[in-house]
């Protein structure tokens, strides 16, 4: 087998690329290099809260913001 495959494809929606080549025998660990362009887009730097609000929702311990203030005001007086 070709110590190398050298080719081109195109990056597909959300961001992913695809391999197809005969040669490859399924199973086999393989190494992938990804290689831009020199003139290929480089991915913008994203600020922390542009990362933040880019997050799928989660669960959440506490619906409101009131519920948890009467979570933690109890634990505060559990401890007295």
């Amino acid at each position: 087998m070709q110590a190398a495959i050298r080719l081109e494809t195109t990056v597909l929606p959300g961001n992913r690329v695809e391999v197809t080549a005969p040669e490859l025998p399924e199973g086999a660990k393989v190494e992938v290099i990804v290689m831009l362009p020199q003139d290929g887009v480089a991915r913008r730097r994203m600020s922390m809260l542009e990362l933040v609000k880019s997050l799928p929702p989660g669960p959440r311990a506490f619906d409101t913001w009131e519920e948890y203030e009467r979570f933690l005001q109890e634990e505060k007086d559990s401890w007295e």
